[in-house]
């Protein structure tokens, strides 16, 4: 007999299911209070490897480290029914919402980075699994750190039909290839260089690119805008999503600041359950910043691919750093994701202050 997921709300905790709930987690086996598992550096273990049926429904993680960027040089990996390749690849503080190689509170539906300094990150996304999940935690900084952690699932005799499992991916382009650091082309006067078109988004930056049959469930976008290019602000990128193979964007957005459900140059930081500023906005959004959207209402749903894009800068013009993670549900197997970046390659620029590109 196969056990339902349903839903999770108010109107829904009075409803009695057939299932088991488990935790794995940091607890000191010996009754002490030593409740961390050490990691020297470079080192992998596994936090959980779970046999049959079920669905991970809730992981909260804090970190003992001093290290500069460390939530950005540890790496989370996840696998479910057995296959070889992760599902899940993205680093500490990237999964749990937040980039730059920082924790920082915030709240959403789905991730949370709470109090002290957001350095207890929460995951509330549904993992099902048919036949087993695994989830490793690899230290990549220079020094030993220590890693308190709960990870609490369901167990089912048997999995409904008709789940996709969870993925999430980590990717980074750095510098962002944008032609507004052409003399000649940076000339033009912005009204004009607006009229500048794009209409398949071949160099737009990739979020996501998958196979299969599944759903988009949303992302957070990271920019460190280190130059001010005087033509734009990264806002001004539109979001273009490919979907089954279409040629040209199956869905066209409007500039990122539309996508991320904000609009006429947003200045401040804030947080909604499906979308939110958690980062920077600083005057002509120079420096790091970060935001996210959930399609948790609004899943964008595909048959055989999906391609999410988005320009850096209107027609691409700007060049910056961006890094994003991605999170879906899909059938297996899944397209192999590109190569983790060794971990000097993910860490980011440091916090200095701009310089405005110069007239020629």
């Amino acid at each position: 007999m196969s056990i339902q997921m349903g839903f999770r709300s108010l109107g829904d905790l009075a409803r009695l299911r057939d299932c088991k709930r488990r935790r794995a987690s940091s607890w000191d086996r010996t009754g002490g209070n030593a409740d961390s598992w050490p990691f020297e550096k470079n080192e992998m273990k596994v936090l959980v490897d779970i046999k049959g049926a079920g669905c991970i429904r809730h992981i909260w993680m804090t970190i003992g480290s001093n290290e500069e960027f460390h939530p950005r040089k540890c790496l989370l990996r996840m696998y479910w029914d057995g296959e070889k390749e992760p599902s899940v690849e993205v680093p500490v503080g990237d999964f749990f919402g937040m980039g730059h190689g920082i924790f920082k509170e915030f709240w959403s539906l789905p991730l949370t980075m709470s109090p002290r300094d957001g350095r207890a990150v929460n995951c509330f996304f549904p993992m099902p699994y048919a036949n087993g999940a695994r989830i490793e935690f690899l230290n990549e900084c220079d020094s030993r750190l220590g890693l308190y952690f709960y990870i609490d699932y369901e167990e089912y005799t048997a999995l409904e039909e008709g789940l996709g499992r969870f993925h999430a991916q980590w990717r980074r382009e750095d510098p962002t290839q944008g032609w507004d650091t052409d003399p000649a082309r940076r000339s033009i006067p912005q009204e004009e260089s607006w009229k500048v078109p794009n209409l398949n988004g071949k160099e737009n930056y990739v979020i996501l690119e998958a196979e299969g049959k599944g759903q988009y469930v949303g992302c957070n976008l990271n920019v460190d805008q280190f130059e001010l290019q005087r033509n734009d602000w990264y806002g001004e990128g539109d979001d273009m999503i490919f979907i089954d193979g279409d040629p040209m964007p199956t869905i066209n957005g409007t500039g990122t600041e539309d996508y991320f459900n904000t609009a006429w140059g947003p200045n401040k930081e804030f947080c909604t359950p499906y979308h939110g500023i958690t980062l920077g906005h600083h005057p002509n959004y120079l420096v790091k910043n970060s935001v996210y959207r959930f399609h948790i209402e609004d899943p964008i749903y595909f048959e055989k691919s999906i391609k999410v894009t988005i320009e850096h800068g209107h027609a691409n013009d700007l060049s910056n750093d961006y890094s994003s993670t991605a999170y879906w549900y899909q059938t297996e197997p899944h397209k192999p994701f590109p190569r983790m970046l060794p971990v000097e390659q993910r860490l980011p620029h440091p916090m200095n202050i701009p310089r405005p590109i110069k007239k020629t």
